[in-house]
Parts: structure tokens; C-alpha cells; sequence
């Protein structure tokens, strides 16, 4: 990457990094997705009970090989059947480390997340001892304004044509809500829709629950 814009990008990063500290999250910067494994193994402690949403992001940093380590208990979805899924979903609330990306996350320090099943926004709000989130700074976005419309043009269209949802944004590349002039945040398609329940994780309660790794790559959806 240019010398001058990774320089910029890096202000960014640290500014979005001081206001989720601001709002009792833990910021950690990792200059590039080979130095999220490291930072990710430091989070964690023998014997946790670790489990993850849908992410892009984590299997783009090569995790796989850590959480599946005998240190840990990894409650895996992969080649699990659709029951076998909903159970590791419920068990996600006692896990000691849940990990997941985040949709967006604005500069003033807020997450910004949009989930179909739900789980993984769930689980971001209430259950696990401790959430892990990892972000390229593409994720990063001036405001929820703008974060509503990158999840309606750069991240719910790849994911339906990942999972094959029969939506809007898979066949034209962008959600049908942003032809409206009167759009609200919450209005899209039917059918199989990705974008059913919305989380906005501001100021917290529960310091240091909540940990982002920004990472000076572009990561994900």
C-alpha cells in the first residue's frame, strides 16, 4: 500500500480506536490480517469455550487452525446439520469468547450490525463473557447514515449472493430501498432476506466486554 495513503488510513483507524475506547469498548490495531492471530490468542485463555458468527473476515485471517487448537473448546457450524447449527446458536450465550465482524462501525466509536437469523447480533448484545470483533478499516464509516448504506450496497449484496438468498441486491448489486427519496434505514425486500434485525452497540455497560480489532487492510463484506 502507498506509504501516504496507509498514513491516512492509520488516522482514521486510531481516531475510530480512541471513541470506542470512549465508549467502554477495548481497541487493539493490527497492521495487517497476519498480525490478527496473534493479537486474537492474547484475548483468549485456556480451557474458553469459543464460537463465532458469520464472518468473512475471520477466515481471511486464518483463525481456524488457533480456535481449533486443544487449548480451547471451539464450538464449530461448519458440516454441522441445520439442528446441530441452532444448537451451537443457543449455546453461544454461555460461551466465554464469541468472535464476529462488525457490518460497519462509525467514527464516533459505534457498531453497526444487520443480521437475517439473528444470532450473531445476539449474541454481540447479550451472553458471551466476551466478544471479539475484527474489522478491516473499510468497515469504518463517518456516521450510521453511512453505515446504513454500506450495508444496502457493499455488504448485504456479496453475502445473498454467498448464501444464495432470492433477494433484490443479489440480482442488481444493491438493495431496492435506496431508489426511495423517503428511505428508511429498516426498508428493503421480502422472501430471504438478510436484513431482518438491526444493532446499534453504543456506550457500554460492561467495560471491555466488547474488544475491535481494526486491522490497516480491507477485510470482509
Amino acid at each position: 500500500m502507498d506509504n501516504n495513503k496507509k498514513n491516512v488510513i492509520e488516522k482514521r483507524i486510531q481516531k475510530t480506536g480512541k471513541n470506542l475506547i470512549k465508549n467502554n469498548m477495548e481497541f487493539y490495531y493490527a497492521e495487517t490480517k497476519e498480525d490478527v492471530r496473534p493479537l486474537v490468542e492474547s484475548l483468549l485463555k485456556k480451557g474458553d469455550v469459543i464460537t463465532n458468527g458469520g464472518t468473512m473476515t475471520m477466515a481471511e485471517c486464518g483463525l481456524s487452525d488457533l480456535l481449533n487448537s486443544p487449548d480451547y473448546t471451539y464450538l464449530d457450524r461448519s458440516g454441522k446439520t441445520r439442528e446441530e447449527v441452532e444448537e451451537i446458536y443457543i449455546k453461544a450465550f454461555s460461551a466465554d469468547v464469541y468472535i464476529s465482524s462488525s457490518n460497519a462501525i462509525t467514527e464516533d466509536g459505534v457498531l453497526y450490525n444487520v443480521d437475517g437469523n439473528s444470532n450473531r447480533v445476539a449474541a454481540i448484545a447479550y451472553g458471551p463473557k466476551s466478544v471479539i470483533i475484527i474489522a478491516g478499516y473499510n468497515k469504518i464509516v463517518k456516521d450510521l447514515g453511512e453505515a446504513e448504506i454500506r450495508v444496502k450496497r457493499e455488504a448485504a449484496p456479496p453475502n445473498c449472493v454467498r448464501l444464495d438468498c432470492n433477494t433484490y441486491c443479489k440480482e442488481t448489486g444493491e438493495c431496492i430501498s435506496l431508489s426511495k427519496a423517503d428511505r428508511q434505514m429498516t426498508d428493503g425486500c421480502s422472501g430471504d432476506r438478510i436484513c431482518c434485525n438491526y444493532l446499534i452497540s453504543a456506550h457500554q455497560r460492561h467495560k471491555g466486554r466488547i474488544k475491535v480489532i481494526l486491522v490497516g487492510e480491507e477485510l470482509g463484506y
